[in-house]
Order: structure tokens, then sequence, then C-alpha cells
């Protein structure tokens, strides 16, 4: 018995792993996450102005990683190198 699962699915259950390289691009994408939330949260509960500076300094930090992530997923795209459902990179 032959199983019609998709490239995708076979992703989620473990039969392919993605590329080492392309797991990295989806860790980055997910450390910018948690620096926005992080920069978020310490907003909110900041006392003063250097604080501020500080998650500022981070939220900027957490975009420009982001961005750069983005395009290098582009770049890997563009070369048949991404091999990674756009759903597992939440």
């Amino acid at each position: 018995m032959r199983w019609n699962i998709s490239k995708s699915e076979k992703i989620k259950i473990g039969i392919i792993l993605p590329k080492p390289c392309n797991k990295n691009i989806i860790k980055v994408l997910r450390l910018s996450r948690d620096m926005m939330l992080l920069a978020d949260k310490g907003d909110e509960y900041r006392r003063d102005r250097s604080c501020g500076v500080l998650y500022g300094t981070l939220r900027d930090s957490a975009y420009k990683l982001r961005s750069l992530a983005e395009q290098e997923i582009d770049i890997h795209k563009d070369t048949g190198l991404w091999d990674v459902d756009e759903n597992t990179t939440g």
C-alpha cells in the first residue's frame, strides 16, 4: 500500500527534515519574534528612559533580523534550496 502524503505533511511528521540552513533561518525568524515580544513587554513595565532606549534597540534589531531572514528565504526559494512549508515557519 502506497501512502499519498504531501511534502508538507511529511515535514510535519518528520519524514523529511528541512535542510539545516533553512532550519536556522526559521530559528532566526522565531528569535526575532521573541525579541519583539520582549521589547513590547519591557516597554510596558519600564521605569526610565534608558530602559526605553534598550527596548527600542532590541525592537530595531529584531526588525532588521526578520528582514534579513525574509530576504534569505526569497534567495533560497529562487535557487531551489527552500524545502520548508510556509506553515512551519510560525
